[in-house]
């Protein structure tokens, strides 16, 4: 479940008056900040961010067996703190604190902000790049990723469920631009979910986030067997004619994406439709054989 699939600070953005923003107000349409829940053995959070509250809330969800943070940048784990609701309610002898997955960079930042909810409401536990999490019944396995030099322990997930008869798995890229190495796991996973910060790689990538642009060779390349999630987009694309342009957060194209043989520059788009209409278009002209859906808040998959 998809409990939210927008950037860093949501979209729209609070009194943002560029065409994107604009559009989703009048269609009310929302994204919140990216975090998703893996139903299988267990139940995985999949980042906490500060519209937790919210998305659990609109989703009735239940109590994570174990939550996994990607990164350490605020989007990602500021909503540790609402996971009180879990241990407020339940009786003082039967609460055990549930197990939080992080690199030690991560949790030397999380821990600045919330120690004092290591061992109460959370348990520490350490992910390292390349090995599989322990004390699970889930087989996790981190990955390192390079979201610039403000993230350094960034890291992917790729989740199987070895459960059943056979097996599934989701690969989470979380916030990245490029990976150090690329291990074998990443290949052919069922489920791929990445990021799409942006329809065009800026010329100047300066959060050091993933486009869909430049996400395409990475679908290529890993082969997902039933399909890709594109989340955490933004509103950071420029607009054609848009007098917001000039806006910090909107970033000057590098090469716009167009179609392969008329030349043909694809439309940025601005609502939940229209991204979906443009990803289509754009993964059928570039022979992507499996689905590439955009995610949008309370989206349920089965993998």
């Amino acid at each position: 479940m998809f409990l939210g699939t927008g950037a860093a600070w949501a979209v729209p953005e609070h009194s943002c008056e560029c065409l994107i923003c604009k559009r989703m107000m009048e269609l009310g349409e929302e994204r919140t900040r990216t975090s998703f829940l893996v139903r299988g053995p267990e139940k995985i959070l999949v980042d906490c961010g500060p519209d937790f509250r919210l998305q659990m809330r609109r989703n009735a969800l239940e109590r994570p067996d174990l939550v996994l943070i990607t990164h350490e940048h605020g989007d990602h784990y500021l909503g540790l703190d609402d996971l009180l609701a879990f241990r407020r309610c339940t009786p003082r002898a039967a609460w055990r604190p549930i197990p939080v997955y992080a690199t030690q960079q991560t949790w030397d930042a999380v821990e600045q902000r919330f120690g004092y909810l290591v061992g109460s409401l959370i348990e520490k536990r350490k992910a390292v790049p390349g090995e599989p999490l322990s004390g699970i019944k889930t087989r996790v396995l981190p990955f390192s990723t390079f979201h610039g030099p403000s993230a350094p322990g960034s890291v992917g997930y790729f989740i199987q469920d070895r459960s059943g008869a056979g097996t599934s798995s989701v690969l989470y890229t979380s916030d990245f631009m490029s990976l150090p190495e690329e291990p074998s796991f990443l290949l052919e996973p069922d489920v791929l979910v990445v990021q799409s910060h942006w329809l065009n790689e800026p010329r100047n990538n300066r959060p050091h986030h993933m486009s869909f642009q430049c996400a395409l060779e990475y679908i290529r390349r890993w082969k997902p067997v039933k399909a890709t999630y594109l989340v955490h987009l933004s509103d950071g694309d420029q607009v054609a004619a848009d007098p917001c342009n000039d806006y910090l957060k909107k970033l000057d194209p590098m090469s716009p994406l167009k179609h392969p043989l008329s030349g043909d520059t694809y439309p940025v788009p601005l609502c939940q439709a229209q991204w979906q209409d443009v990803v289509d278009r754009i993964a059928g002209d570039m022979g992507i054989p499996q689905p590439v859906v955009v995610a949008q808040d309370g989206l349920s998959a089965v993998v």
